[in-house]
């Protein structure tokens, strides 16, 4: 038997463990309740999930590891996450409880980024070489890893969202039928799907890029909603839709976009643009512009564009041969049929388990 310890469910993840179930039977443990759900503006996934107790204090997080013990539990895969206290208890109690344990996480800070890609941390070391064996979210940490920990035994999940093979079957478009129905006529539209609950995204640079365009050449379709959200309504070229849940309406505003544009903290809306056949674009991750794991999935003038400066956004979203923003939107798509189905993130993880229960 296998038990699974995530903080919470979002929809984006319920497919994942849904599927997985079938050919994995495990049982799923939650320590956040639905209020941490609603503070981070996202939907509840429907996967059945068994509340976990649990105590935190800032960063650090101390759950009830008994539930861990008491249960026939061949496997646990519990996250990747140094402040996690029980964790290490687990880890370091591991010769005599004669369980495996996979940890499951990015394997570098987001907000670390561009150090621990330098000097990766010392106690996320540790925590792997107790550990059994590690999922990765996505190959570009596990390569990093590899470089300290040579055979460890690792995979990487190539983290993708529930509805990807859907979006991915839907007929192309009529963009001018949709550009008429929500009198959208710009020459190019760029579109923006993600949440304002967090200053990374740097959206700063969103208004900058919207003040400097020109208004009868670009339109701006935004989804999203949360905290940190600006007031649009004086820019007439942008479309704000708010958070959009309805997925027939998220298929049309996507489908009259030529692009997806968002400046930093880019994460997997990266992988639901490129489903849609939308080319990405986003700033260089530095210490200033930070970018989640999921960034490493964009190639530059492959399947997106990553822009060194403001400058450079403004020159190259003008000037863009429309023929090479096709070329790039199919090349997306592409990526995410051969890399980021759901298919292929659960069985990467079956893969894991298989060689953990032999």
């Amino acid at each position: 038997m296998i038990a699974i310890l995530q903080p919470l469910v979002p929809h984006y993840r319920e497919h994942f463990f849904n599927r997985l179930h079938e050919q994995a039977p495990f049982d799923l443990y939650c320590y956040d309740g639905a209020d941490a759900l609603k503070k981070q503006n996202m939907s509840a996934g429907s996967t059945a999930v068994k509340q976990l107790p649990a105590w935190s204090v800032g960063p650090f997080v101390l759950y009830n590891p008994l539930r861990f013990f008491n249960r026939n539990y061949k496997v646990l895969v519990l996250m990747l996450n140094f402040a996690h206290l029980s964790t290490w208890m687990i880890l370091l109690l591991k010769p005599l409880l004669k369980q495996k344990v996979i940890l499951w996480g990015h394997g570098i800070s987001v907000k670390r980024y561009v150090q621990e890609e330098q000097q990766p941390n010392r106690l996320l070391k540790w925590m792997m070489q107790l550990a059994d064996a590690t999922w990765f979210y996505t190959a570009k940490e596990m390569e990093l890893w590899r470089q300290v920990i040579p055979d460890m035994n690792a995979v990487a999940l190539n983290n993708t969202i529930s509805e990807v093979e859907k979006i991915m079957l839907q007929p192309a478009p009529d963009k001018a039928l949709l550009k008429e129905k929500y009198q959208i006529h710009a020459r190019r539209v760029l579109i923006y799907c993600a949440r304002f609950n967090e200053t990374g995204r740097r959206i700063d640079l969103l208004l900058d890029l919207i003040a400097e365009t020109d208004p009868a050449e670009f339109a701006f379709i935004i989804i999203g909603a949360g905290k940190y959200k600006p007031d649009f309504s004086s820019y007439t070229h942008v479309h704000d839709f708010g958070a959009v849940y309805d997925p027939a309406v998220k298929q049309e505003l996507f489908g009259l976009a030529d692009l997806y544009f968002q400046p930093g903290w880019i994460g997997l809306s990266a992988v639901e643009a490129m489903a849609y056949g939308k080319p990405v674009c986003t700033f260089k991750r530095t210490e200033e512009v930070l970018q989640c794991v999921e960034y490493s999935y964009i190639r530059n003038r492959y399947n997106g564009l990553i822009f060194e400066n403001m400058d450079e956004c403004l020159y190259l979203l003008d000037h863009l041969p429309d023929e090479e923003i096709r070329e790039m939107g199919q090349q997306a798509r592409m990526f995410v049929k051969e890399h980021l189905t759901m298919t292929a993130m659960v069985d990467n993880a079956l893969h894991s388990l298989h060689e953990m229960n032999h």
